[in-house]
């Protein structure tokens, strides 16, 4: 399946008009295709919805019992009810397809709601997106527990959806983060959401961004996303937050040195962690060496420079200058209106990487496909084809069916 997915890219687009004309994709591509391009006819009051129009518009008849979820689900959200926003975020998360739909539907009230709201705020956002990532062992639960308790005591809201890997054996998670940030954790201006990979590369799955929609609905004002370790996660990640960090350890040897440059570059903010005790010396030292390394990188940026700082959980030094830096990050972007556009793109780019998922779904679903693929694997694994071959085919035999 692998050798299938990359042969997908040089067939995309093939397989998206085929994709949109099977009947099963109809009813989905109608959904979204009525919500994106009418969502102000569909809900004409962000607080309160005539669930009968938005059932015409989107072609989704709601009965009575999900007519009062959704109701109830939606007052509860931007009541700021952390048990509505949970069960809220468990239904964008849900593969049964009637749940999905409805998750579509509350989702678009709640970015009316948004929209609204940052309108009487002159266009501004009212939520700050942070993601954070570094290598295991760098510290980003407890950093993310210093920072969260230290920002809900100046009066933010914070919610934090932290991806924890899952069990290959069981699907479970294996690192418990939630359980690791205990303090912030029972705070009540703080919302924390662990979320199994369910075996997704780097744990940032589809329905991370759509959990950020909610949270800033439900009035938390700063959004924290940690992502599994360092690889392909921190480039999706850095699709969908405001402002990407990068937590690095001190002393970490020769395996930094391989994501200096892939890595680094997409980094808004680096944090030398752990900066405190026998420690401090080489804290001191890696911040030296990635300053010099963020010269030689072309910047993101017209408005800023990414900064390298240290800080230490333990003794809490250097957590306000952290916050202090990221404040100045998203002051300088919203002036430059770089913020805005930002996340304007993003929305295109999420877009994008959801048509493909679902092309892909509809790929292996395929009646002619599945027939297909029990032989040209044994035939693969005999070594009879090669798996070019193999994909070529099954390609053919979707697009022609």
């Amino acid at each position: 399946m692998p050798a299938m997915c990359n042969k997908m890219r040089r067939y995309g687009l093939p397989l998206l008009r085929h994709a949109f004309s099977l009947h099963t994709a109809k009813k989905t591509c109608c959904l979204h295709q009525r919500l994106l391009t009418s969502p102000s006819t569909i809900f004409p009051s962000p607080r309160h919805v005539n669930t009968a129009v938005s059932s015409e518009h989107i072609h989704l008849d709601l009965s009575g019992p999900e007519q009062r979820l959704l109701n109830r689900l939606y007052e509860g959200l931007i009541g700021g009810q952390r048990a509505s926003l949970a069960e809220s975020i468990t239904l964008v998360e849900t593969q049964h397809p009637r749940k999905k739909e409805l998750a579509q539907v509350l989702l678009q009230r709640v970015l009316a709601y948004r929209r609204e709201q940052e309108n009487h705020n002159g266009g501004r956002p009212l939520a700050f997106r942070v993601g954070l990532s570094g290598p295991p062992g760098a510290g980003k639960s407890s950093f993310i527990e210093v920072v969260g308790k230290m920002l809900t005591g100046r009066g933010h809201k914070v919610s934090v959806l932290a991806v924890d890997p899952s069990s290959c054996t069981t699907g479970g998670s294996l690192m418990g983060d939630k359980t690791r940030m205990t303090e912030l954790s029972r705070d009540m201006s703080a919302f924390i959401r662990p979320s199994p990979t369910s075996g997704t590369l780097g744990g940032v799955t589809r329905t991370t961004n759509e959990a950020i929609v909610l949270c800033e609905g439900a009035g938390y004002d700063i959004v924290l996303v940690e992502t599994v370790g360092v690889g392909q996660s921190e480039f999706a990640v850095a699709d969908m937050v405001d402002m990407f960090v990068l937590l690095i350890p001190p002393a970490g040897g020769d395996e930094l040195q391989g994501i200096k440059r892939g890595i680094i570059e997409r980094a808004d903010l680096v944090v030398v962690t752990k900066s405190d005790g026998d420690l401090l010396v080489p804290a001191r030292r890696i911040q030296a060496e990635y300053t010099s390394a963020l010269k030689l990188l072309r910047r993101q940026s017209r408005s800023w420079n990414a900064k390298v700082v240290r800080a230490s959980s333990y003794t809490n030094e250097g957590i306000p200058e952290v916050w202090a830096k990221m404040e100045l990050y998203r002051d300088t972007m919203l002036s430059s209106g770089e913020l805005q556009a930002r996340r304007q793109a993003q929305q295109r780019v999420w877009m994008w990487s959801l048509i493909q998922e679902n092309v892909l779904s509809h790929f292996q679903t395929h009646p002619a496909v599945r027939e297909a693929l029990p032989r040209l694997e044994e035939r693969v694994t005999r070594g009879a084809i090669s798996p070019g071959l193999a994909a070529d085919l099954l390609l053919k035999a979707f697009a022609s069916s």
